[in-house]
C-alpha cells in the first residue's frame, strides 16, 4: 500500500523505443505537449543562487576586498507555464505581456507582432486564446501552421484546417477550446455545427479588432496597411461576412500614398472619373515606376490613380466590380483599369472626341507604313486621335486579358489556358502627334523613326530588352548625329 498520495504510472519501454529513455527526448516532447499543462512538471533539479544569501564583501589573505561566491540551491526544475496569458483576463495583462508570451510561444521570431486579439467566450461554446498579426510580405504562399491548438492547455496540432478561417491561419497564436472534436476528419470538422460557430466567432473578432483599430488609431492604421493587407484582402476575397464588415476599414493607397476607404474613394474620384455611359472609372497601378509615365498623363487630367501591389489584386477586384455593377442595387457602377491598359482618354471616354488632324487617307497610308515595321504576332496596331501632348505611340495590354492572366497564373479564377497565353499588345499610334506627320514625308529614315517610337514605348512598359535595347542605345546615338 502506498503511504503517499498520488498515481504512480510506470511505462514499460519496449527494445526499439529506447530513445523515450534518453533525457533529451522526453524534454522534447514535454516542451512540445505540456508546455503550458496546468500543473506544475517537474523534470530533474537544477541550481539557482540562494535568494536568503547575499555575498559579502571580504578581505583576502593579502588584504584586498573581494566578494564571497553566491550560494546555491538545488531546486525542482519546472519545464512548463502551468498560467499562460491565455488563461488570464485582458485586464491583467499589459502590452508587454502580451509581448513576452509572442516570444515564448515563437523564440526564433525577432519580428514583434504588429497587433494581437484576446479571445475569450464562454456561451455557446468555450474558448480562449490569443492571435497575433504578424508583418507579411504580398506572397500568399506563406506557412500557414503557426496557430497552435489546445485542449485545456494541453497541445493537439498546429494544423487548424477546418476549425480557423483558411484566410487567418497566416496568423500567430493559440487557440484552446475543449469543445473542437478530435481525431475526425476535416470535412467533418468543416461541417460540424460547434466548429462553424467558432470559426465565425473568430472571424467576427478580427474584424472587430481592424475596425477598432482602423477607428481609434488610422495614421497608425495606415502605416500598418502594407503589412496585414494580404490577409484583409485575402479575407474579403474567400468570406462573405469578413468581405461586408472590411469595407468599414480596408484600405486603398494611392501612388502618392494616400489611403481611402472605397466609399471615400468614390465620393473623390466620382466628378472627374465618371465617363460618358455613367461607370465609376477606377484607376490603378501595379508598379509605380514601370507605369510611371502613364500615371503622370492621368494626373495631369487631375484623376486620382491607386497603388494595388498585391498578387490576389485581380480577384479582388473581380469581386467588387460585381458587387457595384449594374445588376446590384448600388447607385453607380464602378470599373477598375490599370493606368497603362489603354490610352487615358480611351480609359475614361467623356463627350468631347478629340479630331485627328490627319485626312482618312492619310490615316490609312500611315497604318500601312506602320505594320509594315512593327512585328504583327506580338502588336495590334490602332489609330486614335489623342492629345497632341501625348506619346506619339503608346503600348497597352487590355484590362480583361491582363487580369484574365494574372489571376490564372496565382492559383484560379480567370480563363483556362490564359495564364500560358502568348503576350499580345495594342499599339495605340498617336495621329495628333507631330512625329506622324514627319512619318508620312519622311523616307529614307521612316523605319528609324517607327522604331525609335516603338523602342521608347516598350521602354515605358519595361518590355525593351537584350538586343532590343543595344539596338535602340545605337539607333539613339546615330539619330542624335543626324
Amino acid at each position: 500500500d502506498k503511504k503517499d498520495r498520488g498515481t504512480e504510472v510506470i511505462l514499460h519501454i519496449s527494445e526499439d523505443s529506447k530513445e523515450f529513455l534518453e533525457e533529451s527526448r522526453i524534454r522534447e516532447l514535454l516542451t512540445k505537449y505540456n508546455k503550458f499543462m496546468p500543473v506544475p512538471i517537474k523534470f530533474g533539479t537544477k541550481e539557482i543562487p540562494d535568494p536568503n544569501h547575499t555575498p559579502k564583501t571580504i578581505k583576502d589573505k593579502d588584504g584586498k576586498e573581494t566578494t564571497e561566491e553566491q550560494k546555491m540551491i538545488t531546486v525542482d526544475n519546472i519545464i512548463n507555464n502551468p498560467h499562460p496569458a491565455w488563461t488570464k483576463k485582458p485586464s491583467e495583462l499589459t502590452d508587454e505581456d502580451y509581448l513576452n508570451f509572442y516570444r515564448e510561444l515563437y523564440p526564433m521570431q525577432f519580428e514583434e507582432p504588429l497587433f494581437h486579439i484576446h479571445l475569450n467566450v464562454d456561451y455557446p461554446f468555450h474558448l480562449t486564446g490569443i492571435l497575433y498579426f504578424p508583418k507579411l510580405t504580398t506572397n500568399i504562399d506563406i506557412q500557414k501552421d503557426k496557430i497552435q491548438l489546445y485542449q485545456n492547455q494541453v497541445f493537439v496540432t498546429d494544423n487548424v484546417e477546418g476549425i480557423v478561417p483558411d484566410f487567418l491561419q497566416m496568423l500567430r497564436g493559440v487557440i484552446d477550446s475543449p469543445d473542437i472534436p478530435l481525431n475526425v476528419s476535416r470535412s467533418y470538422l468543416q461541417s460540424d455545427g460547434e466548429v462553424k460557430k467558432i470559426s465565425s466567432y473568430i472571424t467576427k473578432k478580427v474584424a472587430d479588432k481592424l475596425n477598432s483599430l482602423f477607428k481609434n488609431n488610422r495614421e497608425d492604421f495606415e502605416k500598418k496597411w502594407n503589412d496585414i493587407k494580404v490577409i484583409i484582402e485575402y479575407g474579403m476575397l474567400t468570406d462573405e461576412k469578413f468581405f461586408e464588415r472590411a469595407q468599414k476599414f480596408a484600405l486603398y493607397p494611392t501612388v502618392n500614398d494616400k489611403y481611402y476607404t472605397l466609399e471615400e474613394l468614390k465620393e473623390k474620384i466620382k466628378p472627374a472619373q465618371t465617363d460618358k455611359d455613367g461607370n465609376l472609372v477606377i484607376l490603378y497601378a501595379s508598379n509605380k515606376d514601370e507605369q510611371h509615365s502613364f500615371i503622370v498623363e492621368a494626373e495631369a487630367k487631375g484623376y486620382e490613380v491607386l497603388l494595388l501591389d498585391s498578387p490576389i489584386v485581380p480577384h479582388l477586384m473581380q469581386k467588387l466590380e460585381t458587387e457595384n455593377s449594374e445588376l446590384s442595387d448600388k447607385k453607380q457602377p464602378i470599373k477598375f483599369a490599370r493606368v497603362d491598359s489603354d490610352s487615358i482618354d480611351k480609359l475614361i471616354r467623356k463627350d468631347e472626341e478629340q479630331i485627328s488632324k490627319l485626312s482618312e487617307e492619310d490615316q490609312k497610308k500611315l497604318k500601312t507604313i506602320i505594320e509594315e515595321v512593327v512585328p504583327k504576332e506580338k502588336y495590334t496596331v490602332q489609330l486614335e486621335a489623342l492629345d497632341s501632348n501625348s506619346n506619339p505611340f503608346i503600348i497597352t495590354q487590355p484590362e480583361f486579358i491582363r487580369r484574365m492572366k494574372e489571376m490564372q497564373q496565382t492559383g484560379g479564377g480567370g480563363m483556362m489556358g490564359m495564364g500560358n497565353f502568348p503576350e499580345m499588345y495594342n499599339l495605340v499610334v498617336n495621329t495628333n502627334s507631330d512625329l506622324m506627320q514627319k512619318i508620312l514625308k519622311a523616307k529614307g529614315k521612316r523605319k528609324e523613326y517607327i522604331n525609335q517610337a516603338l523602342d521608347l514605348a516598350k521602354l515605358s512598359q519595361n518590355l525593351l530588352q537584350g538586343k532590343d535595347m543595344t539596338d535602340f542605345i545605337k539607333r539613339s546615338y546615330e539619330l542624335m548625329k543626324s
